[in-house]
């Protein structure tokens, strides 16, 4: 895989039986393997807003950590079979949220890697939403694929 490399983040939250919200990202990232570990580096700008955030996720076949510094603040880490509270703050004030990974599925190929997370949202000890994660990081020189 190349060090620059768009990424595509697709999040899916599921409310009842038949709405769904979902909110897709395709952005140009830096990535790297280090130590058995992947890592995909990339700023996120926010509407009406200056700042931006840098996001940094980090996932092997076990985990997936997203870390944001900026304009949101959190360190959320998906792990199957485990629940992780944590701080979600924001320009707008902070947000107690729980994620209860159910799953983590990682496809790997050459030119190509794709993330799969399900799990439960919590937010202040309430249960929200069931919800996906599904990420993919391509080389730049393959984009056309993902884009399509």
């Amino acid at each position: 895989m190349t060090k620059e490399v768009l990424l595509s983040i697709k999040g899916l939250q599921f409310e009842g039986e038949h709405d769904t919200n979902d909110l897709e990202t395709v952005t140009a990232a830096e990535y790297y393997k280090k130590n058995d570990s992947h890592y995909v580096v990339y700023d996120e700008a926010t509407e009406g807003f200056d700042a931006t955030t840098k996001n940094i996720i980090k996932w092997n076949e076990k985990t997936l950590d997203m870390t944001k510094r900026g304009l949101v603040n959190a360190h959320m880490v998906f792990e199957e079979s485990k629940k992780i509270m944590t701080d979600y703050r924001t320009p707008f004030g902070s947000i107690l949220i729980g994620i209860d990974t159910r799953q983590i599925w990682v496809e790997e190929k050459e030119e190509k890697i794709r993330v799969h997370v399900d799990y439960a949202l919590e937010v202040n000890y309430e249960y929200l939403a069931d919800c996906k994660i599904c990420m993919d990081v391509m080389a730049k020189d393959g984009a056309e694929v993902l884009l399509s």
